[in-house]
């Protein structure tokens, strides 16, 4: 059996060995607009209809150590000239970075902080065009990591 230090296992060093927290969640913006309707549900088209999704990360500093990161997800249900829906989001966090190198900060805000809220985002969509009268939209997962690479290529290249 072995000997627990003084502070291990108790939480007391957890926030010097945190490098993320997100203290604060919370949706910014929401909106839901189904511009068919009626018709849309009286006399849907036949088939499946195009989804398109537009999934945005954004940062602010807010602090010293502290930034609010924000999801913006949008998504688009039509076929032809009908649209069954349209739907919006801003969820965003407060999160605190902890003790790590100045290098590892971005990363840690637009990777991993994302990564966190998603869950939050998905049940948002989710539930939101499950209760505007469709089936609900479930999200895949989102490579965080890649749009953040896209992202960097992209600043790098206009430099």
């Amino acid at each position: 059996m072995s000997e627990v230090g003084e502070n291990e296992g108790n939480g007391a060093d957890d926030e010097e060995s945190t490098p993320l927290l997100i203290t604060h969640q919370y949706l910014k913006d929401l909106s839901f607009e189904t511009p068919s309707a009626p018709g849309i549900y009286l006399d849907p088209p036949e088939g499946e209809p195009d989804v398109s999704i537009d999934i945005n990360v954004r940062a602010e500093r807010l602090g010293d150590r502290v930034f609010e990161v924000v999801l913006h997800f949008e998504a688009r249900a039509s076929q032809g000239e009908a649209v069954f829906f349209i739907v919006e989001t801003d969820y965003a966090g407060i999160v605190e970075v902890g003790n790590v190198p100045e290098e590892h900060i971005r990363p840690l805000v637009l990777i991993e902080a994302p990564r966190l809220l998603f869950p939050y985002v998905r049940a948002i969509i989710s539930t939101a065009t499950r209760d505007g009268g469709f089936p609900p939209l479930m999200l895949a997962n989102v490579d965080f990591v890649e749009m953040y690479r896209a992202g960097t290529e992209t600043e790098s290249a206009e430099a």
